[in-house]
């Protein structure tokens, strides 16, 4: 290998960290400048492209990032003046650029991902596409990668993720954080976005090629630190630790889930769970409650030993129901109510969910369950034959099975 070449490799890995690093703090500076999320990406792939040619020449500078930053900006401008439009937008950039006054390759990068964060999870936005759109931005996940994780093709999330940056430049949608009178409408909208990517990595954890827990973690942190001592941001924070905590101990030697409460708690991560129970405790303290607080205090009381503290979920359900009185709140909390001695009425509370929860698998996993509890084998057979049918991994499966046995003896 000649010493070009090797030149090269090493230019090319420096520039692989940069971008595994600073890839979501560069998209976010670039893409408020710009007002383009496909610019952005387009000008940060070529400012990549022009490191590679010009770092094996001269050595990479003093902040590789500054520098990226700096020649995306300017191709940026090139792209303004090249189309022959947004003339006081190239001006200002240009204006902004020359200036000095931010770029300079010397100085650090303002991080701009909180209101990154904003824009990819704008309600506007599917469901589906805020969680694809921040994952690919500020997560830096390729957009394989997210495709595997929704068992979506290459090409379909390609354009999912393409129709989101088309529908934000489409609809004007801001690059800011929300006024105060909206913050707490769009925060939960951005709470409930970072918990979804957790809970999906959670779901398909053996398909996935890339953690989306971790990734869920990652974002809860960032947002922590980059909007600290809100307790809400705090809260998810805390309840997916407490969630991550029980990683090695969910799934048993036979690939089936093992319910919190039959767990082997020595297997749970202390560390995680200490860290959880200092961020939900300062949470708390702020009064100013909210739902992810009350989800957090449930999963700690899901995990008290020796047994749950099932009566105080039940009040704490009742808690949650005040600000999210869904469907979904109502079927954990029947569950809860059936922990606490009382399966009829829990069983009549999910005859009332039917109709809402008739395509959710694990209402007919909890009928299941509570019909068992009843003694009705026949009918809680059926059920698990049915949750098994909808099951959406394999673990949930052997799981269910499990229970289909029990009752079919």
């Amino acid at each position: 290998m000649n010493n070009a070449s090797s030149k090269a490799i090493a230019v090319s890995h420096v520039i692989n960290d940069v971008l595994s690093k600073d890839r979501g703090r560069l998209l976010a500076g670039l893409i408020s400048r710009l007002d383009d999320f496909q610019l952005a990406e387009e000008v940060l792939q070529e400012a990549s492209i022009a490191a590679l040619k010009h770092w094996t020449r001269s050595g990479p500078p003093d902040n590789p990032s500054a520098w990226l930053l700096r020649v995306g900006l300017n191709k940026g401008i090139d792209h303004f003046r090249a189309l022959k439009r947004e003339q006081r937008k190239t001006e200002d950039l240009a204006e902004i650029f020359t200036g000095g006054q931010v770029y300079d390759v010397a100085e650090t990068i303002p991080d701009e991902r909180l209101r990154l964060i904003f824009t990819c999870c704008h309600p506007a936005l599917e469901e589906k596409s805020r969680i694809a759109l921040t994952l690919r931005t500020v997560c830096n996940l390729t957009t394989k990668e997210i495709a595997d994780a929704f068992l979506d093709n290459e090409p379909a999330m390609g354009q999912r993720l393409y129709r989101a940056k088309a529908k934000i430049k489409a609809k004007g949608i801001g690059f800011s954080i929300p006024d105060a009178d909206r913050w707490h409408d769009r925060l939960d909208t951005v709470l409930t976005t970072i918990y979804l990517i957790f809970t999906t990595g959670y779901i398909i954890e053996a398909e996935c090629p890339r953690s989306l827990c971790q990734e869920g973690i990652f974002l809860a942190r960032l947002l922590n630190k980059l909007r600290p001592n809100d307790p809400e941001i705090e809260a998810a924070l805390a309840l997916m630790l407490l969630t991550d905590a029980r990683s090695t101990a969910r799934i048993n030697k036979d690939g089936a889930i093992v319910p919190i409460e039959q767990q082997n708690s020595t297997l749970w991560h202390q560390n995680k769970i200490d860290e959880a129970h200092h961020i939900l405790t300062n949470a708390i303290e702020r009064r100013q409650p909210g739902p992810f607080q009350i989800k957090a205090a449930i999963a700690d009381c899901h995990m008290m030993k020796p047994s749950p503290d099932w009566y105080q979920m039940g009040l704490l359900y009742q808690s949650l129901w005040q600000f999210e009185p869904t469907p979904v709140v109502a079927l954990n909390w029947a569950v809860v109510i059936a922990e606490t001695g009382h399966p009829e009425p829990a069983l009549n509370k999910l005859d009332q969910l039917k109709e809402q929860l008739k395509d959710y698998q694990p209402w007919y996993a909890a009928r299941a369950h509570i019909l068992r509890k009843l003694g009705d084998k026949s009918q809680a057979g059926i059920f698990y034959q049915l949750a098994i049918e909808k099951a959406q991994n394999e673990a949930t499966r052997k799981f269910l099975e499990l229970g289909l046995r029990a009752v079919n003896q």
